[in-house]
């Protein structure tokens, strides 16, 4: 995927996002962290009360749990909501012209769900990977190989 100079390249997953911007051209990219932003987001273990109720059929002893709450997966929704808020509010403010995305497939999800359509305008790519543990030379090659 091409890199112009200047893009704005976000890697988030469910808790943390990175924010890059391509200092080098599109032959020779040069990532530099803009800055990240983070939220604790323990196991859905930790965050919940008790287990999931059950219920029960009229008519008979028939007993069914009910679906617990993911309250883990919840706050990584939310934390990609407020992402594409910042990524709303920086277009607004012509902090960037172009775009690249690169999430896990379920944060890439939520974030196109909340996107503005001021920033689907800009948005010149996106790539379904979870790279925010790589290091910048890693994310450099791997955006640069992306179709």
């Amino acid at each position: 995927m091409q890199m112009p100079k200047d893009v704005l390249i976000v890697v988030a997953d469910g808790r943390k996002t990175l924010f890059f911007r391509n200092e080098g051209g599109a032959e020779h990219p040069q990532l530099e962290l803009e800055g990240k932003h983070e939220q604790e987001n323990p196991p859905n273990r930790v965050q919940k009360a008790s287990d999931a109720g059950r219920s029960f059929a009229s008519g008979g002893a028939h007993r069914s749990k009910m679906q617990e709450t993911d309250f883990h997966q919840l706050e990584e929704d939310r934390f990609a909501a407020e992402m594409a808020d910042i990524l709303y509010k920086r277009a607004h403010d012509n902090d960037f012209e172009k775009l690249i995305v690169v999430a896990p497939p379920q944060s890439l999800g939520e974030l196109r769900k909340n996107y503005h359509q001021t920033v689907r305008e800009r948005l010149i790519g996106e790539i379904d990977k979870d790279l925010t543990g790589h290091t910048v030379s890693d994310i450099e090659k791997i955006v640069a190989a992306a179709e």
